[in-house]
């Protein structure tokens, strides 16, 4: 990167602190609701891995309402949940795993870079492992760029960090 160049990263991820207040307010609400009293459902959070427990499927797409509504509310991306598949758990039971994606996949980011090559825009696109770092001369071209890819339909919500 020669001095005069400017540059930024395209990246896709999940903010934690959000994802943690939500669960924390689903687990609220989950005690508050009269419809689960008695019930054995629960949400756990470890990490960035949700796993929810409950009853039978009715109960469990409950669940899934209150923790999803919690994280919207909180401006967490539903692209990013990847639920796991509904397995038998301890008691009765059955639990769910909801896992937060994060970074760019290989094959995404390639075609991203395809797409602002393609546009003509004067700037540089490169991969740098799960996310994209684009550079260019131009500020505008750099803001062209991040409009540009604002505007694509893309399988995961991206940000755009370290503008320098």
């Amino acid at each position: 990167m020669a001095p005069k160049d400017f540059s930024f990263d395209i990246v896709s991820r999940v903010n934690q602190q959000e994802v943690r207040n939500a669960i924390d307010q689903a687990q609220k609400e989950l005690m508050n609701r009269y419809d689960f009293k008695g019930s054995k459902a629960e949400i756990q959070f470890e990490k960035d891995e949700v796993t929810l427990i409950a009853d039978d499927e009715f109960k469990m797409e409950q669940l899934k309402d209150i923790v999803v509504s919690k994280l919207l509310k909180r401006g967490v991306d539903m692209r990013q949940i990847d639920y796991g598949k509904q397995e038998a758990g301890t008691g009765l039971t059955i639990r769910q795993k909801m896992n937060f994606k994060a970074g760019i996949p290989q094959d995404q980011a390639k075609s991203i870079t395809k797409q602002i090559r393609d546009k003509g825009l004067k700037v540089s696109a490169s991969i740098q492992g799960d996310e994209l770092r684009v550079i260019g001369k131009d500020k505008d071209e750099l803001q062209k760029t991040i409009n540009f890819v604002k505007g694509l339909d893309l399988p995961f919500p991206v940000d755009f960090v370290n503008f320098r």
